[in-house]
């Protein structure tokens, strides 16, 4: 089992030491131009092409998939941030990431290759439900955030309407939105134009893998406290909320398998570029990407033997 799950992670872990190494070679100013391309035009276009090839049907036929994902993305999210925010005294931008790294799971950039190895073609409509929970609520709540603590740090005070709609004006907001209208509708869009789109979008996995090791090697990863205790709310609580409530409402594999398979993957790569983006919480954003990728060698196993 283990070789399985090496065979589907390793390559990102590659990627990511890759960058790691090339990092000797490039200038600190090549991750942050990276980054926005990844943010700007690689992600919006891979989440906007893989949202409008997703079928309506298969939107909206597995309800209480999505509901129980939904919750545990955005419940955890919710608790993260507010334990952040009032107990450890955090500020606005850093509980925002703190809150994204124990809840996103790195399903567009890590989650093909992954059950892809472990189902085949059949693990798409999991991958497709995380990707569109994490680019509609948390993605896009976490850059208000972010944009609003930024802009509260340089006495302007704006108001959270305005935060909230510079941050709806970035195209790693706007887009999946868009895409996920269209696939809704049920309005077509001509396979050339989808993949032209799609030759340029699916290269945001590799550059964002990449850049998040370059960004790892400006940084000496701690294991701290928290940097800990947020791996192990999105390695282990999270897939094993997910496993509990979709076995309770009667799902199965290879469905439930899948479902939790996608909650155990590691911490989002979003969370390394945003962090450098917006200069918040870099070392603790790469700290928690890192261990999160080594310790889901182990726990993602366990939760593919618990589920069968």
């Amino acid at each position: 089992m283990l070789d399985i799950i090496a065979a589907a992670l390793l390559p990102a872990i590659a990627t990511v030491l890759l960058g790691y190494v090339a990092a000797r070679r490039l200038d600190p100013k090549d991750a942050q131009v990276l980054n926005r391309m990844v943010l700007t035009y690689a992600l919006p276009l891979a989440i906007f092409v893989d949202t409008v090839r997703t079928p309506r049907a298969e939107l909206i036929a597995d309800l209480p998939l999505l509901v129980v994902l939904a919750a545990a993305v955005v419940g955890i999210y919710g608790i993260v941030l507010l334990l952040w925010l009032f107990w450890l005294r955090s500020s606005l931008g850093e509980s925002a990431l703190a809150a994204l790294i124990a809840s996103a799971p790195n399903g567009p950039f890590v989650g093909p290759a992954v059950l892809g190895e472990l189902y085949g073609s059949a693990s798409g409509i999991p991958i497709a439900i995380s990707g569109l929970l994490l680019y509609l609520t948390v993605a896009p709540l976490t850059v208000v955030l972010l944009m609003r603590d930024q802009a509260g740090s340089t006495q302007r005070s704006p108001s959270f309407a305005s935060a909230i709609i510079d941050a709806v004006k970035q195209p790693i907001v706007w887009v999946p939105v868009l895409g996920l209208a269209i696939a809704l509708i049920g309005l077509p869009v001509p396979q050339l134009a989808a993949k032209s789109l799609a030759l340029f979008g699916h290269t945001s996995a590799g550059v964002a893998l990449f850049a998040s090791g370059v960004i790892l090697s400006g940084y000496a990863v701690s294991a701290s406290p928290q940097v800990l205790a947020l791996v192990s709310v999105k390695n282990i609580v999270q897939p094993a909320l997910v496993w509990a409530a979709l076995f309770f409402l009667g799902y199965s594999n290879p469905l439930l398998g899948e479902a939790v398979v996608t909650a155990a993957l590691p911490v989002v790569v979003l969370v390394a570029i945003l962090s450098v983006q917006y200069h918040v919480g870099e070392q603790q954003a790469a700290s928690a990407l890192l261990l999160s990728m080594l310790f889901s060698l182990i726990t993602l196993s366990g939760f593919i033997f618990v589920t069968g």
